[in-house]
């Protein structure tokens, strides 16, 4: 069975930082893309950052490109968001997905094309 299992989220005035994790358990970490998506109350899910299944490629969206890092530690099967700058716009329901692909440096935006899901963590920015 498969878990993606998410940590990390909180409150935090604008500025902070903060560090989601995600657990995987079920799958062979190497046969799948990770991303972070997020959902505001009221909007769309939306793709966040992603990582390549093999070699680190990322990919992000542009709100978020110089203050956000996605990573991984694949001995762990475990990817990281560290997101700086925090912004009340970030607020929002943060999910780690895994997307199964045989290509290696490919990273899916499209919520479609992930698999399984985490359960989210909630992120607070105050102004």
């Amino acid at each position: 069975q498969v878990q993606l299992v998410e940590s990390g989220g909180g409150l935090v005035q604008a500025g902070g930082s903060l560090t989601l994790s995600c657990a995987a358990s079920g799958l062979t970490f190497s046969n799948y893309a990770m991303g972070w998506f997020r959902q505001a109350p009221g909007k769309e899910r939306e793709f966040v950052a992603g990582i390549s299944r093999v070699g680190g490629r990322t990919n992000y969206v542009d709100s978020v490109k110089g203050r956000f890092t996605i990573s991984e530690d694949t001995v762990k099967n475990t990817v990281f968001l560290q997101m700086n700058s925090l912004k009340p716009e970030d607020t929002a329901v943060y999910y780690c997905a895994a997307q199964s692909t045989t290509t290696w440096y490919y990273v899916a935006s499209n919520v479609a094309e992930y698999t399984y899901w985490g359960q989210g963590t909630q992120v607070t920015v105050t102004s």
